[in-house]
């Protein structure tokens, strides 16, 4: 009886030991498993940036322009900003796609012509509400500006980064073989009586 005991513990010992190294060599397999490198490439990214500076240049419009070519055939004007903040407050007749939802496939399902003008806008195109329309700026670490202490340094040429998602949204769409994009060039008040807004914060 002795026997059988020590025979069945010594294979039990055994089988645990095996499973043991068995799962040792899986982990080590995973830890060790390479991949392609993502589908990342900042030469790309340099190579359009170069391309888009000139095209973006010749098609910077002010809010007369902005609002006129609006009225136009064939004409979209597009919000990138986050779907909350598009919900909230945009300009009247806006259709939206997050950023961060850019791909080929959805912007062929929101604007089938690459042939569209698209006329576009960001938070940094607008003042008086910085709750809605929350300007995109790189302040020094060291900063506690207000915002009117913000306006007024960008104001007196100690100008901040800017880092308006107007830019980012002009590349993508290019890009993406959209080229007929106008981009709003102003620092809009969001009390000027040419534009309405809508939205879930509007009055």
């Amino acid at each position: 009886m002795k026997k059988i005991v020590i025979t069945l513990l010594t294979i039990a010992c055994l089988t645990g030991y095996i499973v043991y190294s068995q799962t040792l060599d899986n982990t080590k397999t995973m830890s060790e498993q390479t991949y392609p490198k993502a589908l990342v490439d900042y030469d790309d990214f340099k190579n359009l940036v170069s391309e888009v500076e000139k095209h973006r240049n010749e098609r910077l419009i002010n809010l007369d322009v902005f609002l006129k070519m609006s009225k136009e055939n064939n004409v979209v004007i597009l919000d990138s900003r986050s779907d909350f903040r598009f919900n909230k407050k945009h300009l009247k007749g806006a259709i939206h796609l997050d950023f961060t939802d850019y791909t080929q496939d959805n912007l062929r399902t929101l604007i089938p012509d690459t042939t569209t003008k698209i006329l576009i806008y960001c938070n940094n195109n607008f003042q008086g509400d910085q709750i809605n329309f929350a300007s995109k700026v790189a302040l020094p670490l060291n900063s506690n500006m207000t915002p009117n202490m913000m306006q007024n340094q960008i104001l007196s040429n100690r100008k901040p980064i800017m880092l308006a998602l107007n830019i980012p949204t002009y590349i993508n769409l290019y890009g993406y073989g959209y080229k007929n994009i106008y981009e709003l060039d102003e620092l809009v008040n969001i009390n000027d009586s040419r534009i309405t807004f809508e939205g879930t914060a509007v009055k």
